[in-house]
């Protein structure tokens, strides 16, 4: 062998030595100490419909996809001219219902006034008749025409209140038709991201009809699971770790939000401790919303990347999860 062909395969050895001494390194840099458990998932958000309540056209539609929108903004405007024409008849109906009522009540005054004089009268001629300066027959007439003003004045009070419920009906006809109109803003609930854009200026949508679809980043997550003894060992609320592979060597806040009660992957028969130990559960790990909102438009859900608990409140994280994206101070 010659003495070139010798350097030759020394460096390829010491490159080999070199790269699995590499490799080597990474792993054990890597490794998780004991009481720490991960897991592979993926950054998720749950997804939000901005739908049409009822069946209109529409008119304006202010986002497009990839738009970062807040709660409350308007995102969507349905037409409502028909809902419009709706609105002025109830209130037409609302004006001439109290007009009826002002009606009314002006002739209950004037009936309770009659029945005033009325009283009068029939004290004065009973005086008169005690005295024999009157007669009976005017006596029962004044007597007859308080009991009819009394009747009338009865009737108008229930033509009044039959008149009040009226305006109530109409106007509950106005607060309808004007919430179907406010129903027709489709606002935000959320703050998010627009993933789709479903319907165009002009499409006529039906009652539930989606025109767009937003990530909920108020709620950013990662899903992993875990073996049934470590996920048996997870308290809600506990501390958690995010790394995407996105972002090398930093790590993301999280905590516990959920522990599925039941197993996601389970053996026909469970019979061995060996086969339980197989059961594997859902965990879901939450990105506080502080974290999410000031690092807003880093947000991508979908990447994929790595979750990490701990078994133990009293388990410290290695040193490449301690690199971590902290809040913004005040």
């Amino acid at each position: 062998m010659s003495k070139k062909t010798l350097t030759w395969i020394v460096a390829a050895a010491l490159v080999a030595a070199g790269y699995f001494g590499y490799q080597y390194w990474l792993q054990m840099k890597s490794a998780l100490p004991k009481n720490i458990a991960s897991g592979n998932g993926r950054v998720e958000a749950k997804l939000v419909d901005i739908a049409a309540k009822e069946a209109l056209r529409v008119k304006e539609i202010r986002a497009a996809e990839g738009d970062l929108v807040k709660p409350g903004e308007v995102l969507v405007v349905m037409d409502t001219a028909t809902l419009q024409s709706e609105l002025e008849e109830a209130k037409l109906v609302v004006a001439t219902t109290l007009q009826k009522a002002a009606v009314s009540k002006a002739s209950i005054i004037r009936k309770k006034s009659e029945i005033e004089l009325a009283k009068i009268e029939v004290k004065r001629s009973t005086a008169l008749v005690a005295q024999r300066a009157g007669s009976q027959r005017e006596l029962d007439f004044r007597k007859m025409t308080l009991e009819t003003t009394t009747a009338g004045l009865q009737e108008e009070e229930a033509k009044l209140h039959t008149t009040e419920q009226e305006v109530k009906t109409a106007e509950a006809k106005v607060a309808t038709v004007q919430t179907r109109i406010d129903d027709a803003i489709l606002k935000s609930p959320v703050t998010g991201r627009v993933l789709y854009r479903l319907a165009e200026v002009g499409e006529v949508l039906g009652a539930g009809g989606k025109a767009l679809t937003l990530v909920n980043l108020d709620d950013v997550y990662m899903e992993i699971f875990l073996p049934s003894a470590q996920a048996a060992s997870l308290k809600i609320g506990g501390d958690a770790r995010l790394t995407v592979d996105a972002l090398p060597g930093i790590a993301i806040p999280g905590y516990v939000s959920f522990v599925s009660p039941e197993a996601q992957f389970t053996p026909k028969q469970v019979e061995t401790r060996s086969e339980r130990d197989k059961l594997m559960f859902r965990v879901k790990l939450r990105v506080p919303e502080k974290i999410v909102e000031e690092h807003i438009d880093a947000v991508k859900t979908g990447v994929r990347g790595v979750g990490y608990v701990k078994l133990d409140d009293s388990a410290e994280w290695p040193a490449f999860l301690q690199n971590v994206v902290a809040p913004k101070k005040n």
